[in-house]
């Protein structure tokens, strides 16, 4: 199916060109989605000695209800799955769902991950229609592609554009990321809606937007389903993401660092701490290798390398090449899994900023177990380091 037979159409003897058919089939897979949740706002009249010092009824502690919109897909007609973001529903008291024909159906939160924005929601409903899963890997900058959801709570809009790019991150701190850049406009409400291709088929869920002022200037990212997939998945068959652990602590090197070191590297992560027996320990490395490329795929930074290691799965084996002085050498290792378990130093005090902590799960240690700490961070300057227990 392409071009030829599905998009050109005859309009009073003439031929045209449309994407009307292609919209027609997809559409009625997109759905908007309404949810509400429960929010305490934190001032002094939520405290009730302050609401009796004023002479104010007591109420609910300055807990409103709010609502919210965005939209999601259809992926699985049969067992009622809809794909959407984490941020549209992964803190909803309540979920509703209208389809195309403006029917209403309450739906469920099956699972979520907010460090890919990916959520999954169940519905019971008769004769839906899915989209097809489309394989992100495939698409091309350049790439026609269209995206449909509900933006300003404008019902199944659609808009077109093109690939621009493929591979970004950076656009929250602390997310997997490798998002699929497109022109296409997205707007406030899109989110959780599909990206697709001229197949029909989806190959993204749209998810963020670059904007100073809050609506379209043309930048917009979608997650991969290559991601979107992936993550489906685990909820399914765990009800929980398990990520891939490389095992180790890395820093970004840059050609010039690279250059003092004596290596001709353009960029990488070089490794400045190997976990006892982990992948890492296990497949050979060591403190000093400079990673550049993980699975064929050249390796930017500590971020990237970050996303790729943890956008895998425990157990899944991994090709990594790397750099030790001045030989370039391949390895594969098997990750091992992530501690799911993981807190800020600034979520405690504002003095532990800077420290990632987690339970240490060895059976030698009890205790919590500091994973990260950045140089020069409040956390450092108190003497707190890596590895300490």
């Amino acid at each position: 199916r392409g071009l030829g037979d599905v998009y050109k159409r005859q309009v009073k003897g003439e031929v045209v060109v449309s994407l009307a058919p292609l919209v027609e089939e997809v559409s009625p897979a997109v759905v908007n989605i309404r949810v509400s949740q429960t929010v305490t706002s934190r001032n002094s009249f939520s405290d009730d000695a302050f609401r009796r010092f004023f002479g104010l009824p007591e109420g609910r502690g300055g807990a409103r209800e709010v609502a919210s919109a965005g939209s999601g897909v259809i992926v699985d007609a049969e067992r009622g799955y809809i794909l959407t973001n984490h941020h549209v529903v992964g803190e909803a008291d309540a979920i509703q769902i209208s389809l195309m024909d403006g029917s209403l159906h309450d739906a469920e939160l099956v699972g979520s991950d907010p460090a890919t924005d990916i959520a999954v929601i169940r519905v019971d409903a008769d004769d839906l229609t899915e989209m097809p899963i489309g394989d992100s890997t495939g698409v091309r900058v350049g790439d026609f592609v269209i995206a449909i959801g509900n933006p300003f709570g404008l019902s199944h809009t659609v808009t077109s554009g093109i690939v621009s790019a493929l591979g970004r991150s950076g656009i929250s701190e602390d997310g997997y990321e490798d998002f699929i850049q497109t022109d296409a406009s997205i707007n406030p409400g899109n989110s959780g809606g599909a990206l697709v291709n001229m197949s029909g088929e989806l190959i993204g869920i749209n998810s963020a937007i670059i904007s100073r002022t809050g609506g379209n200037v043309g930048i917009g990212f979608a997650v991969p389903t290559e991601i979107a997939s992936s993550i489906m998945s685990q909820i399914l068959d765990f009800g929980e993401i398990r990520r891939g652990l490389l095992g180790v602590n890395i820093q970004t090197i840059d050609a010039e660092a690279a250059k003092a070191l004596g290596n001709d590297v353009e960029s990488g992560a070089i490794i400045t701490r190997i976990q006892t027996d982990s992948a890492a320990e296990n497949a050979g490395l060591q403190v000093g290798d400079i990673i550049v490329e993980v699975n064929d795929k050249r390796v930017e930074g500590a971020a990237d390398l970050r996303n790729r290691i943890g956008l895998l799965r425990p157990g899944e084996p991994v090709d990594i090449k790397y750099i030790r002085e001045d030989r370039t050498l391949t390895v594969r290792a098997e990750l091992g899994q992530a501690r799911q378990l993981q807190v800020l130093g600034e979520e405690i005090h504002r003095g532990l900023a800077g420290a990632v902590f987690s339970a240490a799960t060895t059976a030698s240690a009890n205790g919590v177990e500091l994973l990260e700490v950045q140089e020069e961070s409040p956390a450092a300057q108190r003497g707190l380091r890596t590895g300490d227990l």
